[in-house]
């Protein structure tokens, strides 16, 4: 190779092309399926090991859909500044590949389910034809795919449910929506803000303008309310019969209250800023200072049994 030659890229692998395009970072959402167990305090060996088969079925439904969608949106993720880099956008997995694990995946997860539980099966199904529905219209509609981000997160609740026959509790459900609202918002606000400093005016492939990521506006505004009002909901089961059957110092909790307000108000001064890069629950995960106040939260939570 002489002097004036360009440098040759390389590509990775094509297995290391699918691991990518399988996004195991993101299998860390599929932790909400042990919520349930853990809010009722059915911390026992039966119902652990029902989680972590549910946990399994929907990391491999959540990166079947993930393949179908690099596979949909590639055209999209071609012209985006980050998205362009996926496998499948990339060129460095083929999208014939991607499509035929991702249908094996599904069938996997489904077929496992199949022959442990039927509700289980249930959960997962709906979860899966969910996804499925996003990816091939649903992302596209204005709001119809943030919500729709937060039914999912929701399902993987409902899946923990499911699977353990602990019956869901209209509290954690009502603040899981619209917590998992306001980051569906929030995502979307960040990739809106990141786009306009890149000096684009409209997503590609989604429903969004760049002036929606405003204050004033649509994304801010109803992301900002949907997080206040998760913390509302948390304050009223806080009040609720169900604590004193659980907790002993249920006053601990509300300690929970404040510091769910400033990591909620502080993600969101942060979208403002264009400083969420990444999913905002990737960007959690990352981030010492939101691993703090988990911390503390989980402590209060401890000190109120």
């Amino acid at each position: 190779m002489t002097a004036d030659t360009p440098p040759v890229s390389r590509r990775p692998s094509v297995p290391r092309a699918l691991w990518r395009a399988l996004r195991p970072r993101h299998w860390l959402k599929n932790l909400l399926v042990f919520v349930p167990m853990l809010a009722a305090h059915a911390l026992h060996a039966g119902t652990a090991l029902q989680s972590l088969l549910a946990f399994a079925a929907f990391c491999l439904c959540a990166s079947s859909a993930y393949l179908l969608n690099d596979v949909l949106d590639a055209a999209d993720d071609r012209h985006h500044p980050v998205k362009r880099h996926r496998p499948v956008a990339s060129g460095a997995l083929p999208a014939s590949l991607a499509r035929l694990v991702s249908g094996l995946l599904a069938l996997t997860a489904l077929a496992a389910c199949a022959y442990y539980d039927a509700l289980l099966l249930l959960a997962v199904a709906v979860y899966f034809v969910a996804t499925v529905a996003y990816s091939l219209y649903l992302k596209r509609l204005l709001m119809v795919d943030t919500v729709m981000l937060a039914l999912l997160h929701t399902l993987r609740v409902l899946g923990g449910c499911a699977v353990t026959r602990i019956e869901p509790s209209f509290w954690l459900l009502a603040f899981s929506f619209f917590l998992f609202l306001s980051l569906a918002l929030l995502k979307r606000h960040s990739e809106l803000v990141n786009l306009h400093r890149a000096g684009k005016d409209k997503t590609s492939g989604r429903g969004y303008a760049t002036a929606d990521r405003q204050p004033i506006g649509m994304m801010g505004m109803m992301g900002m309310k949907s997080a206040f009002v998760s913390v509302v909901i948390f304050m009223l089961y806080f009040n609720s019969a169900n604590v004193l059957k659980l907790y002993t110092h249920p006053a601990w909790l509300f300690g929970i209250v404040p510091l769910a307000m400033l990591w909620l108000g502080r993600l969101w001064m942060l979208s403002f800023r264009g400083e969420v890069h990444d999913d905002p629950l990737l960007y959690v995960s990352k981030d010492p200072f939101s691993l703090v106040v988990i911390a503390a939260c989980a402590g209060l939570g401890a000190a109120a049994l």
